[in-house]
């Protein structure tokens, strides 16, 4: 396989899933946040708490029109670029993806309708749940994309049929409950949470700034900054439960994004500073925190987080007995009653895909070299500088939002609304939650590699036969349609923040049953 196909076709997968998942996580914060704010409205019946949900709800129609239509290219995009990958694990891959399809289509899309224009057909409590039913959707959704992604980080559940040669479901239920996939899911959605946080509070600040629709702006921030204060808590807790699993599943990638090149002796220190080097295989100018990494990551003070050169060793190892199922499936094609041949792929067959990396240098793994061997074995390691310093962005980013939320709740619960430096902060700062979860699936992807399936399909393999014509024709079509898709989401939604909480349709008469002036201001 020409590797410029390969690196042209996870290029584009990488930009649709990037730019796919600029909507998502507002998409999943601003559902909930809806409920809770029409939550406020049904209890207490206060017209200003319809005005406001109402108001978010546009803004979150938007955003939800564009991600589902983003998302639907990437779901054709396994079949049209990663054809064989579809072909060896779709049995196990497909069954999550169509639930999810299912789950959108059906649930969010119902739901959604009834959400958008049942507020004068449908009673309040009725049409809180059908509120509430589009934020649980649009989650359930994210948790089955999730559970498709975190089989690929950690393929549980499956294993591989020499008759028909290719991966099958022995477990669902190890599926559905897969460790990587529940700490990501919870991860996720708390990264979710915090950027329609964000957004909210940097919104209503932007009112509050200009003085325009304060009633709003004021209740908007003051759910805003309690809602944010949690999700910024829990996914840096979370975050520290998914390094918890990397230690059981994903050592490469724990190892990597530490930029850890020998095992130390337990417990483990965290580097905060360093400059890794694929050339040296080392770390220079690093600065650690003694014992943090080893209590994060192993729950003690005596568990080992092992270095990459150490896991190299471990994958050498495995690359020499996957030979051995190689072999042996080989002869199971030529003959399927060789009982030998089947005895000895199922002594070997967990180290199958570990062969199967030797296919980027010799055409039949059982004539590789001990040189190829070990540069098969080497291969294993990501790109080292890129998670060394993706995650500290990621990781610090996290961390500034505790602190800028607790902040944000101190103002709102002393009702100090007018500290512009914090109202300017506040507008500032709400692209930063879009690059930390960007960072995020950096960060997951580009650790995995050079797996398409951890352990079991080397990327290279999974690729379509395709040109780099037809790849760079493609790359540039969904560039330009992405990029005019982006002007468009950007130019509606500041539309909408300009135009306000009241539209023509709206009842003046809300402003003063509430008994707060929100009238807005001439325009500027």
């Amino acid at each position: 396989m020409d590797m410029a196909v390969i690196e042209l076709s996870r290029l584009q997968f990488a930009l649709t899933a990037l730019y796919h998942f600029l909507f998502v996580p507002l998409t999943l914060g601003l559902s909930f946040m809806l409920v809770i704010m029409e939550s406020i409205y049904v209890m207490t019946g206060r017209p200003i708490w319809r005005t406001v949900t109402r108001f978010w709800s546009k803004l979150f129609g938007i955003n939800f029109v564009l991600g589902v239509a983003t998302g639907l290219t990437m779901e054709f995009e396994f079949g049209t670029n990663w054809s064989y990958f579809s072909h060896y694990v779709g049995d196990i891959f497909g069954a999550p993806l169509a639930i999810e399809g299912l789950m959108a289509f059906f649930l969010e899309a119902t739901f959604v309708g009834l959400m958008f224009f049942g507020w004068d057909k449908l009673s309040k409590r009725q049409h809180l749940f059908t509120t509430f039913m589009v934020a649980l959707g649009s989650n359930l959704s994210a948790l089955w994309i999730l559970v498709a992604n975190g089989w690929m980080q950690h393929p549980v559940g499956s294993r591989f049929n020499p008759d028909t040669m290719r991966m099958e479901v022995t477990d669902f239920m190890a599926v559905l409950f897969n460790p990587v996939a529940q700490a990501k899911f919870v991860h996720t959605v708390s990264a979710g949470y915090v950027t329609a946080s964000v957004f909210i509070l940097g919104v209503s600040s932007w009112y509050l700034l200009k003085g325009k629709w304060v009633a709003v702006a004021k209740r908007s921030f003051t759910v805003a900054a309690a809602f944010g204060l949690a999700s910024s808590l829990s996914v840096v807790v979370l975050g520290d439960e998914s390094g918890y699993a990397l230690t059981d599943n994903q050592k490469m990638k724990l190892a990597s994004l530490e930029a850890m090149w020998h095992t130390e002796p337990a417990p483990a220190g965290i580097a905060i500073f360093g400059i890794p080097s694929l050339e040296g295989r080392d770390t220079r100018y690093e600065i650690k925190i003694p014992y943090v990494l080893g209590l994060i990551s192993t729950r003690s003070l005596t568990g080992q987080v092992e270095g990459i050169t150490e896991l190299v060793a471990k994958a050498q190892g495995r690359i020499e007995n996957g030979i051995q199922a190689y072999d042996a499936v080989e002869k199971l094609k030529a003959n399927p009653t060789d009982m030998v041949a089947r005895e000895q792929f199922e002594r070997h067959k967990l180290d199958l895909g570990y062969a199967m990396l030797l296919k980027r240098y010799v055409a039949d793994p059982r004539k590789a070299t001990p040189d190829q061997v070990v540069q098969a074995a080497w291969s294993t390691v990501p790109n080292v500088p890129v998670m060394f310093w993706v995650f500290r962005v990621m990781a610090g980013l996290g961390f500034f939002f505790i602190g800028f939320f607790v902040l944000a709740f101190y103002f709102s619960t002393v009702r100090r609304f007018d500290a512009r430096w914090f109202l300017r902060a506040a507008v500032w700062i709400i692209p930063l939650p879009w690059l930390a979860a960007e960072f995020g699936w950096v960060l997951a992807e580009i650790g995995r590699q050079p797996w398409a399936i951890e352990g079991v399909l080397p990327t290279f393999l999974g690729a379509s036969s395709l040109t780099v014509g037809q790849l760079w024709t493609t790359i540039i079509g969904f560039t330009l349609l992405y990029g005019a898709l982006a002007v468009i989401e950007v130019r509606l939604m500041l539309a909408t923040i300009r135009k306000g909480p009241l539209e023509h349709g709206d009842e003046p008469s809300d402003a003063a049953a509430s008994g707060q002036g929100y009238a807005p201001l001439p325009a500027e």
